[in-house]
């Protein structure tokens, strides 16, 4: 939902920016921030500017990248030209070589459709399911993450325990560290399928196709699922349960849990179904490669850091016990990427 209202209002944009452009003289320029999670700028860069709408570059985009990813693209000077050159390359095409015809009223339809299907699926487990609020706090290291100081601004906005009054990279952060990426894929099973199940069969078939014809010839929309393919890719499941165990009421733990399995379940099927692809991250296989190799240092850390936080909330007070939860934060946050 975040990146279709971005993507509409960079529309919006630039038809009044083409009004001013002729009467004033004004030129528009977008300022992208980069990094972090899917939902908050994270995926290739390349990809995500070859997505923009048309009329949104012309020769020209701004970008700041976050903190997080500094070192990891540009500490290397090898690393840091070819990220250059990526950012460089993707702005030339887009503008000299991206066909300038926008996306067709029926796809724009169907993605705001999607998006509100979305949206409501996830808000529903977020604010409207009884008892969310204590399974996050508890399933997640975000109490650990606050005493971090890897922000300029407090995790929360007050000093409660409520969703609302959480800031955008900690509640990443936390979904990041507990293995489940949930912001990044959450709602997206449940819009797919009330488009492929509800209403008659011929009326599924062709929504099928249609999405099918998004994937294909909409560089949007394909950027959109890869990237939450590339979520998903960093998920797992049964590490995401040894969080689970660290919330105290079992029926609660299960009634979440359970329901975020269920949504899980439909993500993977409606991916596999637009794009034909069984396997994550398939059409790009040197980055499911970089990922898988990093598991077998990044998953010890989360058994480690369970009973670390596990220990820690039962009153232990040691400082080696803290340090210890603290540098498995940063561990995993590191082998992850895409985490704030």
């Amino acid at each position: 939902t975040s990146n279709w209202e971005l993507y509409r209002a960079e529309i919006a944009l630039v038809e009044l920016f083409e009004r001013l452009a002729n009467s004033h003289n004004i030129q528009l320029r977008l300022f992208h921030g980069r990094g972090g999670t899917v939902g908050r700028g994270g995926g290739p860069s390349y990809e995500a500017i070859l997505a923009q709408p048309p009329g949104t570059v012309r020769g020209q985009i701004r970008l700041t990248e976050q903190g997080e990813v500094i070192g990891s693209k540009y500490a290397n000077p090898a690393i840091g030209r070819q990220n250059l050159e990526a950012l460089i390359a993707a702005t030339l095409e887009a503008t000299l070589l991206q066909p300038t015809k926008p996306a067709t009223p029926l796809f724009l339809k169907t993605a705001a459709l999607i998006s509100e299907s979305s949206m409501r699926a996830y808000r529903q487990l977020i604010y409207e399911t009884e008892g969310f609020a204590e399974y996050f706090f508890q399933a997640t290291p975000i109490r650990e993450i606050a005493e971090l100081n890897i922000g300029s601004r407090p995790a929360s906005r007050k000093a409660t325990q409520r969703i609302e009054d959480l800031r955008a990279i900690p509640w990443g952060f936390s979904w990041g560290q507990c293995r489940l990426t949930l912001p990044g894929w959450f709602g997206f099973g449940s819009a797919i399928y009330a488009l492929l199940h509800d209403g008659q069969s011929k009326e599924r078939a062709t929504n099928l196709a249609l999405l099918k014809r998004m994937y294909r010839q909409w560089p949007f929309f394909r950027t959109l699922l890869s990237n939450m393919d590339m979520a998903l890719s960093k998920a797992d499941l049964d590490l995401a349960a040894l969080y689970s165990e660290l919330v105290a009421d079992a029926r609660l733990r299960k009634k979440i849990f359970t329901a975020m399995c269920a949504e899980w379940d439909k993500t993977i099927a409606a991916l596999e179904q637009i794009t034909g692809e069984k396997q994550r991250l398939a059409n790009n296989p040197i980055l499911a490669r970089s990922i898988r190799h990093r598991f077998p240092y990044i998953d010890p850390l989360h058994h480690i850091q369970v009973e670390l936080v596990r220990r820690y909330r039962a009153g232990q007070s040691d400082e080696r016990l803290k340090r210890g939860i603290h540098l498995s934060i940063n561990g995993i946050a590191s082998g992850l990427r895409n985490t704030g």
